[in-house]
């Protein structure tokens, strides 16, 4: 298993790889569903997500299981539990997983998921996405996945900015917030998958 646990704060975050034959998998057929447009149509999941993006479209479950996208999901949760809790789940539910197409000054505002677990990564990304205005130090954030927890305090940052890289996926709980800021100076796309899932309720809702 490619991963490892990060504990920028209070809960901690599963960083994985997804294997070169599920991202191939994967972009091969969200090509041919923007290709469709009677398919695109009918797997619209935008009006149900709070990104302001080109695109955004849910994937069948058929085609997620014939992939190998939902068992590489669920491996990785489990090794996270595992590590983590020492805690065996018996159950992972995948409610949704479905593709963001996003482009030059779109943005996915500050907001949470369903179910327990949640998590996103990278299909495509472009080869540059852009910097400040300003001549200013520091990474330029746009592009960047930030995830937020609580407010800053002495030796704990309240948020963790991730820059995007084709096959890096990050597992966290629901309830965390995050937000994807707008990027610039490119037509390209950045291409990326996210998912909603269940798994035991004893073990999400563990306390010690």
């Amino acid at each position: 298993m490619n991963s490892r646990i990060l504990k920028p704060f209070g809960p901690t975050i599963l960083h994985s790889k997804i294997p070169e034959k599920i991202i191939n998998g994967l972009n091969q057929y969200v090509d041919e569903i923007i290709n469709d447009e009677k398919k695109s149509n009918s797997l619209n999941y935008g009006n149900k997500l709070a990104g302001d993006v080109t695109q955004e479209f849910i994937l069948e479950h058929d085609f997620v299981n014939k992939l190998g996208w939902n068992d590489f999901l669920a491996g990785c949760v489990y090794h996270w539990i595992d590590k983590e809790l020492n805690q065996k789940i018996t159950k992972f539910s995948l409610i949704e997983t479905w593709i963001v197409r996003q482009f030059e000054n779109e943005y996915n505002p500050v907001h949470w998921h369903s179910g327990h677990l949640s998590g996103a990564g990278y299909l495509k990304v472009p080869s540059d996405l852009g910097a400040y205005v300003q001549d200013k130090e520091g990474n330029y954030k746009g592009g960047n996945l930030n995830l937020i927890h609580g407010s800053k305090q002495f030796l704990s940052k309240s948020v963790f900015s991730i820059k995007p890289i084709v096959g890096d996926f990050y597992f966290f709980p629901n309830y965390l917030m995050h937000t994807v800021y707008p990027f610039k100076n490119t037509k390209e796309e950045r291409r990326s998958i996210s998912f909603n899932a269940l798994i035991d309720e004893k073990i999400f809702n563990l306390t010690t």
